[in-house]
């Protein structure tokens, strides 16, 4: 059987959720060397060394593997250069690099002054992959394009050919979804047509989701008097926008459920009474939670930018300044989401229909996926 390592620095969240669907799904012997998803910018200068140290202590007939799967928080053209000092170790091996995010289009809160070295990690390690798979061709191309105008500033120094090679190696891999636990949620529950629409916004509670924009798109629906409902999730930290504090107060007549959901079957559950999912992103490079929203039954209204267009047709999409005015007409006119059209919208991106893109991108030299 295959064998294949994962090195993963940032095992959390969609990370996290992305490694578990590809070892259910993708046939292989894989052995997995984590670090808790935390101070990400630690991982991304210290992890490849973390990983050869803990790879030394691997019996040298355990080293033995067919490809390495690595996230864009390892430093690859460092791990490989130090892979030669790991005893048994084939430098042969196929090392594979996803691209759930770079850093070049992350929009930071405030100008960081160290973010060019994360960039650069991205790009060096993109150079010293054998392939790369994006999580969205916006991801791909925004990638790419950062990196053009970035060499661009070194007027001194001509690397051409950089983008060109990335570009050859790169392919383009939705992750797989896992909707068993949406589908098999009990839907006894839901208020479809039986009251006021339900709104429904699972995102991280960070700036770079947009919350002040999806608050204040529901402060406007309060002013023209519509009838709404609202279920608010998705994962808190300790610093937090301080919109989040003024809405469960202002919005308390209309709140179902505000706060992270305990459990998938909870999860699922609150997805199923929503009539309308909304994203307010400045940052997405594909949209888990738009999905699974979706799949609940949810019409979805998202920015008509980043990943959306290529994921989901214009109807779906609001332009800059829109939402508010979208979501006004949605309340007073609700669009059923009809059960085909859920599927149609997610069974893309199922694990089942991704399964062989993904063992061709893990296991042989083409990208011909």
């Amino acid at each position: 059987m295959r064998r294949v390592l994962i090195l993963e620095p940032y095992y959390g969240g969609s990370h996290k959720l992305f490694l578990n669907g590809l070892q259910k799904t993708v046939e292989a012997e894989y052995t997995l060397l984590t670090l808790p998803a935390r101070k990400w910018k630690i991982r991304m200068q210290l992890s490849a060394l973390w990983f050869i140290q803990e790879l030394k202590k691997f019996p040298e007939e355990k080293r033995i593997f067919d490809t390495v799967l690595c996230s864009t928080f390892v430093d690859v053209a460092v791990l490989r250069s130090l892979l030669v000092s790991v005893a048994g170790w084939n430098r042969y091996v196929r090392i594979v690099t996803y691209f759930h995010e770079n850093q070049f289009t992350y929009p930071g809160q405030t100008v960081d002054p160290t973010i060019r070295q994360f960039t650069a990690i991205n790009f060096t390690t993109a150079l010293a992959s054998d392939s790369c798979a994006f999580n969205s061709s916006y991801n791909l191309e925004s990638f790419l394009s950062a990196i053009g105008s970035s060499l661009k500033k070194a007027t001194d120094i001509k690397l051409p050919a950089c983008v060109d090679e990335i570009r050859e190696k790169s392919v383009v891999l939705y992750p797989g979804m896992d909707y068993s636990f949406i589908d098999q949620a009990n839907t006894n529950s839901k208020k479809k047509n039986s009251g006021p629409p339900v709104i429904v916004w699972n995102h991280r509670w960070e700036h770079d989701k947009g919350p002040e924009l999806f608050f204040d798109s529901l402060y406007y629906l309060q002013k023209k008097n519509a009838d709404f409902r609202l279920i608010v999730m998705g994962e808190s930290f300790v610093k937090r926008p301080a919109c989040f504090e003024d809405a469960v107060v202002r919005l308390e007549k209309e709140i179902l459920h505000f706060g992270y959901a305990e459990s998938l079957e909870e999860y699922a559950r609150l997805l199923h009474q929503g009539d309308v999912i909304i994203s307010t992103a400045k940052h997405e490079f594909f949209g888990i939670s738009v999905l699974e929203g979706i799949r609940a039954g949810c019409f979805p209204l998202l920015p008509a930018d980043l990943s959306y267009p290529e994921l989901y047709s214009k109807n779906y999409l609001y332009e800059p300044g829109k939402l508010a005015e979208r979501l006004l007409t949605f309340i007073k006119d609700p669009i059923h989401l009809e059960h085909t059209t859920a599927h149609n919208l997610t069974s893309l991106f199922d694990w089942n229909t991704c399964r062989t893109k993904y063992e061709r991108f893990l296991f042989r030299k083409t990208l011909e996926l």
